[in-house]
């Protein structure tokens, strides 16, 4: 009887894991734009930050390139959709403070990495962009989150070129699953200890992406690290394989065999290296 019982056990777990990394499998026209391409890390951007990380200069010249890019956005205080990824302006723009606690006005003044180039609007973006080249962006999490997928979509349903959303945080990707099921939609994740400030049960959560049940992505975009068998698990059931950030050239090969989409930074990989 107890053999019976642990038994019962064990397939109840077996379910419950399958059930917890259960992703959305995306019809084979959503991901078709997005498929075996290369992504440039906050766009084309040069380590001697003369063209700095989500400027318009590195979104231009990835377009130029040829590359898919990969971006950040976030809100301005008075609630502009901004391009920028780090939660302060510290390291970025030598300016202390959140960049949720400036106006537009204000975060235009400062300068990205000492250059000429200044903090974008979304909607300055998608006119370098174009439509020429598909776009991951990633909408980072804050206290407006709500807020700020309202604005980012309204935003980019009056965009005409080809887009997908992911985020680290599992509400927003359940935001647009509900909201906007026709765009794609991605999960950011890493391994737990990643995740600082979050509880050990939440760290596990989010690095084995167990969310997916509720939020349903149809990419998990997993970090630059050996993969853990759970977000290999949620693969094999049909979610693109996304990676990011590869920055070694001699392990561009493998990355692209083993990823449906790559994001990379530092190095100059073929615009295209497989199709469906």
């Amino acid at each position: 009887m107890v053999i019976v019982y642990l038994l019962l056990v064990v397939v109840l777990l077996f379910l419950l894991r399958e059930f917890a990394l259960r992703p959305a499998v995306p019809a084979m026209s959503l991901k078709a734009p997005f498929y075996g391409r290369n992504y440039a890390h906050r766009g084309l951007h040069t380590p001697d930050k003369k063209v700095p990380e989500n400027s318009l200069a590195a979104f231009r010249r990835a377009v130029d390139a040829g590359y898919g890019v990969e971006l950040d956005i976030q809100l301005s205080q008075d609630g502009q959709v901004v391009v920028f990824h780090d939660d302060t302006l510290d390291r970025v723009c030598q300016v202390k403070g959140r960049v949720d606690a400036f106006t537009l006005k204000q975060l235009k003044s400062f300068s990205l990495c000492g250059t000429t180039e200044r903090i974008p609007l979304l909607t300055e973006v998608f006119e370098v962009m174009d439509g020429k080249a598909p776009m991951i962006i990633e909408l980072k999490t804050g206290p407006r989150n709500r807020e700020l997928c309202e604005k980012a979509l309204r935003l980019m349903r009056s965009y005409p070129g080809k887009f997908c959303i992911e985020s680290f945080d599992p509400r927003i990707v359940r935001w647009f699953w509900k909201n906007a099921p026709d765009i794609l939609r991605g999960q950011l994740a890493a391994l737990p200890e990643s995740y600082t400030g979050e509880p050990k049960i939440g760290r596990f959560i989010l690095g084995h992406v167990l969310s997916n049940f509720w939020c349903r992505p149809q990419f998990i975009a997993y970090d630059n690290v050996k993969k853990p068998l759970s977000v290999r698990a949620a693969e094999a059931r049909g979610a693109l394989r996304v990676v990011w950030t590869a920055r070694d050239l001699a392990d561009a090969k493998r990355l692209e065999q083993e990823n449906d989409m790559v994001i990379f930074e530092f190095y100059t990989p073929a615009v295209q290296y497989k199709n469906l």
